[in-house]
């Protein structure tokens, strides 16, 4: 995917997120976890997805997580790209529930940069209501959309706890919740635009999810062995990319989505004594 131009080699930041597979047959075996398409528990398979942010291509994929092990999947994933382009991640991107402090606080000390949440707290609550406008800056984005100014407040230097040293840590409002993201990282060079512009970039992985999902149907795979359904999501971030690369020579399809490029092109074959063209010849 670096050789073919569908990963980015030099920028190398990417978005994490997990995905609960459900499990639909009998005998379950795996672990409950919370499935958000269903909004509750249930016996399900947890993967991990990473995508590069400057392609949107999903670039790799883990479904034999286990709940004693999948805070550490995202050090997996720095292994991984640090063996395959032999240079350390720039920026990991991901929610607060992909790891835990302690594990970040590995990761920073061995050089990764990370971007994430942080859990509300009532204390940071409170500390978030008594922000006055004065302390907050206006940012204005290079995005579309409407939300294109949000305002910040910035907190340089911030303890979490578990985690050696301190964070910058950036509450955001106008972005279109209710509520104030809090956004910690330890990437101390980037501007404040650029930080919340990753932030916000890093919701297009659900949208490749979900388009994995509807094209290669990956929440209808059942299993109750782990790696079988780790093989089929392995497939499916393969097939992706295969698509990526089909649609980026088809003029006017660089935006189209898997199942769109699928559909038009893979799925409706023609022969040549079919098409008007020939006939009329």
């Amino acid at each position: 995917m670096i050789s073919a131009g569908l990963a980015s080699r030099d920028q190398a930041v990417f978005d994490l997120d997990f995905h609960a597979v459900m499990h639909w047959g009998h005998d379950p075996v795996p672990e409950k976890r919370y499935v958000p398409k269903r909004s509750q528990r249930a016996r399900s398979v947890l993967a991990f997805f990473a995508q590069d942010s400057g392609t949107h291509n999903l670039v790799y994929a883990n479904a034999d997580l286990a709940k004693a092990t999948e805070a550490r999947e995202v050090v997996a994933f720095c292994d991984h790209w640090k063996d395959v382009s032999r240079h350390d991640p720039h920026l990991l991107v991901m929610d607060q529930k992909v790891t835990t402090h302690p594990v970040l606080g590995e990761l920073g000390a061995g050089g990764a940069r990370f971007l994430t949440l942080r859990m509300r707290s009532p204390s940071l609550v409170a500390y978030i209501d008594r922000l006055t406008p004065a302390e907050l800056t206006a940012v204005t984005l290079d995005l579309p959309g409407p939300y294109r100014r949000p305002q910040v407040h910035e907190d340089p230097a911030v303890e979490l706890t578990g985690y050696p040293g301190t964070v910058r840590q950036l509450i955001v409002t106008g972005l279109g919740r209710p509520a104030p993201s809090v956004v910690v990282t330890n990437e101390r060079e980037l501007s404040l635009k650029a930080l919340i512009v990753h932030y916000a970039r890093r919701m297009t992985i659900e949208q490749r999810l979900a388009e994995i999902v509807r094209a290669f149907c990956a929440d209808a795979l059942s299993s109750t062995v782990n790696l079988n359904v780790e093989l089929d999501v392995v497939l499916a971030v393969l097939a992706q990319a295969l698509l990526a690369a089909l649609r980026a020579r088809l003029p006017g399809y660089a935006q189209a989505t898997p199942d769109t490029v699928q559909r038009r092109f893979l799925e409706t074959p023609q022969r040549c004594g079919e098409c008007p063209v020939w006939k009329r010849r």
